[in-house]
């Protein structure tokens, strides 16, 4: 198995692909960290990206390093969790998004993490793999 939770923590930023309808969507995010088979997120109610993970849980999250060795995709369904002490975590480790939500009891503001189901990396040299997640 591949150490995912490694390359995630390396390269934080990436894509995340829902449904939008009969539709893929992608847009820039940022992982915040990985708990087993959980990767996690956080997003607003009011976002379109929000209605499309209530619509439809299927989404793939893509990272890769600068020399594209290896891209990385965890692909799985997404988990809403509200609680508070993981809302404050996000809080009290990403500036940014504080600044965003500034509290855990912010209505709008949605933790969520993927439920992987299985990861897939692409090399050049190694070409595609997948791994079966537990």
């Amino acid at each position: 198995m591949i150490d995912f939770a490694a390359i995630l923590k390396e390269n934080p930023n990436g894509v995340l692909a829902t449904q939008d309808g009969k539709k893929v969507c992608t847009r820039v995010f940022q992982f915040l960290w990985v708990d087993e088979n959980k990767v996690y997120f956080c997003t607003g109610s009011e976002k379109p990206v929000y209605a499309q993970l209530m619509a439809n849980p299927n989404v793939s999250f893509c990272t890769y390093p600068k020399d594209f060795a290896p891209v990385l995709s965890v692909n799985g369904k997404v988990v809403f969790v509200d609680d508070r002490a993981l809302k404050t975590r996000i809080l009290e480790e990403n500036a940014h998004i504080k600044n965003i939500y500034k509290t855990p009891d912010n209505p709008i503001f949605k933790s969520f993490f993927i439920d992987v189901e299985e990861i897939k990396t692409f090399h050049f040299t190694e070409g595609p793999k997948t791994y079966p997640v537990q």
